[in-house]
């Protein structure tokens, strides 16, 4: 009995968890950088803020210099011909991932011509999806709401007038709201998870300058292993009896959860045509593929080793590639202009797509406009239009428990960015 509860009343959940390690990656942490598509971003070093690409570049910034940003990011997702397991068609689902703020900032100070010291602030993972609580697939999911702060010191050095090295400490928290919906098994409405976890990783960083206006940089940020501690809860009336009792002793407890964050190696390239046109490129790997399952424990005290034990699913997330070429024009001595294109692929394929991860391929169209309003402070501002590939959902592929639902998806992103950079 335990068994048929696990599977058929936490399986769902458990599924629906695998959007944090998935996650979905926020690369918008420079205004500047977002111009250019993060083309040329492990190289760029403009400003402070692209030390979160590379901390290497840090020793291109002297003095002390404040950067500071935020970036707001409106998707547009549509799922379209819902039918439920029983082949009835459901209403359309509009709105279902919500729009979000991310903020950044960075503070770095040159102590002398070898070493440079910076502490950033950002939120490299985050998302917010929601449905309706009685749509055709709540017992896959019906509310995802990732956040997470990372605050990094960092460190650079210039070894060479032509190489630099870099590297930080990565203290990441992360909180996550997920629910679902309908659970028939035990007369639930809904089943929620809360949780949060605060551990650490590192970033390294390498920039090699083959001429003034040639460069080329080399950035990698760690997996960090989170265990996220937390409760789960359910409302609504279980059976009667001892099959209720267990039912809601499963529901209801203290719980914790073992998952990672991706580690990322990206690679840069910088060049100055002339003293008004700039060309850079970006490839980016991101090892999704590192998060391989994800098992839920009981945290209560009372509780058997063995018993302890609630359920576990295997993952089949792959690693994925990015890729980016920009260029930057000045139009006088004041302003710049800046154009972007990449191609960001999906850690996410059909049949393993769920309704919290509605993704997919997807293109990026950015510009951007730089201004130096004087030799101490300059704006930045970038828009970018990501345009994803359609994305089909079909449960059935994913073998896990819950009533079957497919729903055809039509994805789009709009990311407007504002930052500002002051040297004192």
């Amino acid at each position: 009995m335990k068994k048929v509860l696990t599977l058929t009343v936490l399986g769902s959940v458990l599924l629906s968890s695998t959007a944090m390690a998935a996650g979905f990656h926020l690369r918008e942490q420079s205004a500047a950088a977002q111009g250019n598509a993060y083309a040329g971003a492990t190289a760029g070093a403009e400003n402070n803020a692209y030390a979160y690409y590379n901390v290497a570049g840090l020793t291109r910034i002297k003095g002390t210099q404040f950067s500071g940003g935020a970036t707001y990011i409106a998707p547009k997702s549509t799922a379209k011909n819902v039918r439920a397991a029983d082949g009835t068609r459901d209403a359309d689902v509009q709105n279902v991932v919500h729009a979000a703020i991310s903020p950044y900032f960075t503070i770095s100070h040159q102590i002398n011509d070898k070493w440079f010291i910076a502490l950033a602030g950002n939120s490299p993972f985050g998302m917010i999806t929601k449905y309706d609580e009685d749509w055709a697939g709540a017992d896959h999911g019906v509310t995802s709401d990732i956040k997470t702060a990372t605050f990094t010191p960092m460190v650079a050095y210039k070894a060479t007038d032509k190489l630099s090295l870099g590297a930080g400490l990565q203290i990441q928290y992360v909180w996550a709201h997920l629910t679902n919906g309908n659970q028939k098994v035990t007369r639930t409405d809904s089943v929620s998870l809360n949780g949060d976890a605060l551990d650490l990783g590192y970033q390294l960083g390498l920039m090699y300058e083959f001429t003034p206006s040639t460069r080329i940089g080399v950035g990698y940020r760690s997996e960090i292993k989170h265990k996220i501690k937390g409760d789960m809860k359910s409302s609504g009336s279980a059976l009667p009896g001892e099959y209720g009792k267990m039912a809601d002793g499963l529901l209801n407890q203290d719980i914790s959860a073992k998952l990672n964050t991706p580690a990322m190696l990206s690679l840069g390239i910088y060049h100055d045509v002339n003293e008004r046109w700039a060309l850079m490129a970006e490839y980016q790997r991101v090892f999704w593929s590192s998060f391989r399952e994800l098992t839920f424990v009981s945290r209560e005290g009372n509780n058997k080793p063995r018993s302890r034990y609630i359920s576990q699913v295997h993952e089949h997330w792959r690693d994925t590639n990015f890729y980016a070429i920009g260029t930057s024009y000045m139009l006088d001595e004041q302003w710049k202009l800046r154009l972007g294109l990449a191609y960001d692929q999906s850690a996410v394929r059909l049949q393993h797509r769920t309704p919290r991860i509605p993704d997919s391929d997807r293109i990026w169209y950015s510009v951007g406009l730089g201004y130096q309003y004087s030799e101490k402070l300059s704006f930045d501002a970038g828009f970018t239009y990501i345009q994803a590939h359609d994305a089909k959902l079909d449960t059935r592929l994913t073998k896990n428990d819950g009533n079957d639902v497919t729903a055809d998806y039509s994805n789009s992103i709009k990311v407007f960015s504002f930052g500002l950079t002051y040297n004192f």
